[in-house]
């Protein structure tokens, strides 16, 4: 496994890159409301990449080995799609949940992050399920240092979403990023403390745990790109950006208005 070690001047054009991604985030949150289409936040997020800040939607007819060139330039998973939904003429309504993919390219280097988003007012069960995700997320983002190994974030996600009653999506998983959109290593969102890859600092990937309600099988729609939950069940996914530091990690997909790690965690 060829892992890429990125240099001084590597990190800093992927800071620059994560800050717009988590910024295009900050930007398209008050348009995710009831009535609104996903193609119409698509839309703005497209053009708010292009002409505001000169980045390059990176999904923007991405077509990886086995997959037609993906048309839009976000991804929006409603309510049961776990990730990769292509936006369309589908509504929001209230009481939805919607995570929203971003990866812009910027000076060739890729900036990658997703966010959960409530569409009025989510019911108890949806809200529960986007923070467990959330925490998952950040017990993943916590393993990070170098010297630990890929299975002690794995561990840390599964343990926490099988602790209250839920499923992690096999799948799909975190990845290198860097001038290329996937890069090695492969990061499970499942798996055992103490084994795989040892972490060296200069790593750069992203943590993105698909968290679903219900049971972790999943399957793809005819668009050849949305995957959704076999059994209809809700699912989330939080996701960063992610430097492997000597001492410990560095998100590199913050802004202003980026959510904060859970104080719960920070008290741990």
């Amino acid at each position: 496994m060829a892992v890429n070690l990125k240099t001084g001047d590597e990190i800093e054009k992927m800071r620059h890159a994560g800050r717009l991604a988590a910024e295009v985030l900050d930007f398209i949150a008050p348009h995710v409301k009831a009535g609104v289409t996903t193609a119409e936040l698509d839309r703005l997020c497209h053009d708010y990449m292009v002409e505001v800040q000169q980045t390059v939607p990176a999904p923007l007819n991405y077509a990886p080995p086995g997959y037609p060139p993906y048309p839009k330039s976000i991804c929006t998973s409603v309510n049961h799609q776990v990730c990769h939904g292509v936006p369309g003429d589908r509504v929001l309504k209230g009481g939805d949940i919607v995570n929203i993919d971003v990866t812009v390219i910027k000076d060739s280097y890729h900036g990658d992050t997703s966010r959960m988003f409530y569409v009025g007012e989510p019911s108890i069960q949806a809200r529960r399920l986007c923070d467990v995700t959330f925490e998952c997320m950040w017990l993943g983002i916590l393993a990070v240092r170098a010297g630990a190994f890929l299975g002690d974030i794995g561990a840390a996600i599964q343990r926490h979403a099988e602790r209250h009653g839920y499923s992690v999506v096999r799948e799909f998983c975190g990845h290198g990023i860097g001038r290329r959109f996937h890069e090695e290593p492969q990061v499970l969102h499942y798996g055992r403390a103490g084994t795989g890859l040892p972490l060296q600092a200069g790593m750069i990937f992203t943590i993105e745990p698909m968290i679903n309600a219900g049971k972790p099988a999943i399957r793809e729609l005819a668009d050849g790109w949305s995957i959704v939950t076999k059994d209809h069940s809700l699912s989330a996914q939080w996701e960063h950006t992610v430097l492997v530091t000597e001492s410990g990690y560095e998100v590199l997909t913050v802004s202003a208005g980026a959510p904060p790690m859970p104080r719960t965690l920070l008290a741990a």
